[in-house]
């Protein structure tokens, strides 16, 4: 098992990595990595206003479920939170989540029917792809529980 040590190098890699690849969009995609120990579940994230490129692995920031920063002074992105939190409190086995608005993540998501099943390759995703609709920006917890729901397709 990773230490938190290493999930901070390997998050911050991740952001960087992310930003050579123009994923960021401005402010509102984060990524996040579910933190190892026996106590509450907390999780690591970028701090609100840091662009991906900016992000290290001392200036991530560790946030319980309840949206509490534990370690760090910035403070978390509020839509990034209820996104992030729902995953990782509805699957334990998803130890990182990405959330981002890349140009062909949105042209899947404007189809009406989602990613299409067109070749031998895609049938790895077959039946492993959740989708969630817009709510708008999301900033209402209640949010989350439509989200893991919407995760019930491809939950064990």
């Amino acid at each position: 098992m990773a230490t938190e040590r290493e999930l901070r190098q390997d998050l911050a890699a991740a952001y960087r990595l992310a930003a050579l690849f123009g994923w960021e969009d401005t402010l509102y995609t984060h990524f996040s990595v579910r933190l190892p120990g026996d106590g509450e579940p907390r999780f690591l994230i970028n701090p609100f206003g840091m662009m991906f490129d900016e992000v290290t692995a001392s200036n991530l920031i560790v946030v319980d479920m309840q949206g509490k920063v534990v370690e760090g002074s910035a403070p978390a992105n509020s839509a990034g939170f209820t996104i992030h939190s729902a995953v990782h409190m509805a699957r334990e086995d998803a130890h990182c989540v990405i959330h981002t608005h890349t140009l062909p993540g949105m042209a899947v998501a404007a189809c009406q029917d989602g990613l299409l099943q067109l070749n031998q390759i895609s049938t790895e995703f077959y039946q492993r792809v959740g989708y969630h609709p817009y709510e708008g920006v999301a900033f209402d917890l209640d949010e989350r529980a439509r989200i893991q729901r919407s995760l019930g397709i491809i939950s064990p």
